[in-house]
């Protein structure tokens, strides 16, 4: 088969994937979907992803016409790979039926307010074993009090850092890019 031939194939696959993907292209996933190696597209849509493989084609094309062999392998090797993802994400789309829209189930005000209580409770607990820390007068007793302090500090951290992720969501949803 000859470089034309070659390419004429391909470019009927990606036909055939655009003709596959369109009654779900404008639907947005709850994430990206894909590695960023393999997409420099950063989308949550089907159709954004598709025009990347349509640039990557052109620029075969255009490689093949100005016979730049090492480019040609390289960008025939991702086309070949990102096709064969975005059909793999065809094939398993039943599976992921309901990822298609937002998570409506989630009120991640609920979970907000839920983590705040943790931190108070958390701060609170740490307080709590200070004071015993600072009438302690074991070395031993001192010695179980920092390691409980210890732990609960990494755990209002962790708590810290999930209220934080939590804001962010909430505030992507209230500026509509949820």
């Amino acid at each position: 088969m000859n470089t034309t031939s070659l390419l004429q194939v391909l470019h009927s696959r990606i036909e055939e994937l655009a003709v596959a993907i369109a009654p779900l292209s404008q639907q947005r996933t709850s994430q990206a979907r894909f590695d960023k190696k393999l997409f420099t597209t950063h989308s949550t849509q089907l159709k954004d992803y598709l025009l990347e493989v349509r640039a990557n084609m052109e620029k075969l094309q255009h490689s093949v016409e100005q016979k730049r062999t090492a480019q040609v392998a390289f960008l025939a090797e991702k086309l070949v790979e990102q096709l064969a993802a975005l059909q793999r994400e065809l094939a398993t789309k039943e599976l992921r039926k309901n990822e298609w829209q937002q998570p409506e189930a989630v009120n991640f005000y609920q979970k907000l307010a839920t983590h705040q209580d943790y931190e108070r409770r958390l701060q609170a607990m740490i307080n709590d074993r200070e004071n015993q820390y600072a009438v302690q007068e074991t070395r031993v007793g001192q010695q179980k009090l920092q390691r409980e302090i210890l732990a609960l500090e990494g755990r209002l951290q962790r708590c810290r850092q999930a209220l934080t992720r939590l804001e962010r969501i909430i505030e992507r949803q209230e500026r509509g890019l949820g």
